[in-house]
């Protein structure tokens, strides 16, 4: 087993106390506009964008409405932030970005939507090292490894344990993703 120093330990805790919204407590609310977009309230997110608040607010965890719009899957909310401005590749304290949120949960069309915004399809999160890519394959989320592959993913990024999404893929026994991803290295 590695070992790692106080910091490191303490580090990689604040790293994955913020997968969820563990964080957001009563003490310590999500910001409105981070709540109306996570809950997908269209009607309270243009009020709150009309206000003119930051866009790019944060919560405890530093994720943005953008990243929570992403996770869900809700595309009008997503176009919604997006069009108001919202920053594309903001991370959260783990290093996850609204793409690599979007592709772990297999919404395509978001994955497609972020990547018109300049989202940057290689970036890797700082927990484990995985990109989208990595993320959609793991999960064996066949549209959006194609979406990411035409876009430019690095098929050949090695994580914090030197695996490659094709790798990931043969582990979770996702066979059409395993194919589609020994045809983007030949």
């Amino acid at each position: 087993m590695r070992q790692f120093n106080a910091s490191a330990m303490l580090l990689m805790m604040l790293l994955h106390g913020c997968v969820n919204d563990d964080q957001i407590t009563a003490e310590n609310p999500a910001p409105p506009l981070i709540a109306a977009a996570g809950a997908g309230d269209a009607r309270a997110l243009d009020i709150l964008l009309d206000a003119g608040p930051p866009i790019d607010v944060r919560d405890a965890c530093l994720w943005t409405p953008l990243m929570k719009a992403a996770r869900n899957g809700d595309m009008d909310i997503t176009q919604r932030l997006l069009q108001a401005g919202a920053s594309v590749n903001l991370t959260d304290k783990g290093g996850y970005t609204a793409i690599m949120l979007a592709a772990s949960n297999n919404h395509r069309e978001i994955v497609e939507l972020l990547l018109k915004h300049g989202a940057k399809v290689n970036q890797a999160e700082l927990t484990n090292g995985w990109s989208a890519l990595i993320w959609a394959a793991k999960r064996g989320h066949l549209e959006t490894v194609d979406s990411l592959l035409a876009h430019g993913a690095d098929s050949m990024h090695r994580d914090f344990q030197a695996r490659r999404a094709i790798d990931w893929a043969i582990e979770g026994v996702h066979k059409t993703v395993v194919a589609r991803l020994k045809e983007s290295t030949q």
